[in-house]
């Protein structure tokens, strides 16, 4: 950090211990001051709105509302605010819609402390706080071939009591699963099915829906109220 402005954080993650060491790390940090910590989205939200802190740290796989949510509707509301993911995960499935939702820098959990204070110094400046293997990984998407997006389907809303879209019942479980911010293989183990079942899910639910990623699949599901177990 330079000068003596400081930066002033939020905290969100689920696991209490790693919260706490989180935010005890960054106490130590020249520059940054705390000034919450959430054990959810959803809290997470919330504490925004109380505290407007300069930069969030956001962890993803959390109950209520995850990380990717979280995100969107912070970025929403308040755009001025950055968020820095802290996660375990860098997968396609954890990366990707959370830099749509709004992420500015994307982080795995053994990132050590300076690592952190520059992404957060980065994302202060405008510019993008992300790790190197996140910067090969999006490079690699970037170059990767690019296929033309369906155009999207406009379909009329469901009666009342009726899953949208056409949706079968594990199409939606599958849908409300992926809003809570499981992965693939989570959902499958949830489940108690393969991998490649739940894809094949996954891609009907897409086509049904018009969505075209992870990111639009959990708005469409806050959009419709999919984001419990169905029956």
């Amino acid at each position: 950090m330079s000068g003596t402005a400081v930066t002033r954080v939020l905290v969100a993650d689920d696991q209490t211990v790693v919260r706490e060491g989180i935010v005890m790390l960054l106490g130590l940090l020249p520059g940054i001051e705390v000034v919450g910590a959430a054990a959810d989205g959803e809290e997470a939200v919330a504490l925004v709105e109380r505290h407007h802190p300069d930069v969030v740290l956001m962890d993803l796989r959390m109950p209520r509302v995850d990380g990717v949510e979280a995100t969107r509707r912070i970025r929403a509301a308040h755009p001025d605010i950055e968020v820095v993911v802290l996660t375990t995960y860098a997968d396609d499935d954890s990366l990707f819609p959370a830099l749509q939702a709004g992420a500015r820098g994307y982080l795995t959990k053994d990132a050590g402390g300076e690592e952190i204070a520059k992404a957060i110094a980065d994302v202060r400046s405008g510019a993008a706080g992300l790790s190197p293997q996140v910067q090969l990984r999006l490079l690699e998407r970037l170059s990767a071939p690019k296929v033309a997006p369906s155009p999207p389907v406009v379909r009329p809303a469901a009666a009342p009591g009726e899953l949208p879209d056409g949706l079968t019942a594990r199409e939606a479980e599958v849908l409300a699963l992926i809003a809570q911010g499981l992965s693939n293989t989570e959902i499958a183990q949830r489940l108690f099915v393969s991998p490649a079942t739940v894809k094949t899910h996954i891609n009907n639910l897409f086509a049904k829906t018009g969505v075209r990623d992870r990111a639009q699949a959990v708005a469409y599901a806050f959009r419709h109220g999919i984001t419990g177990t169905q029956q």
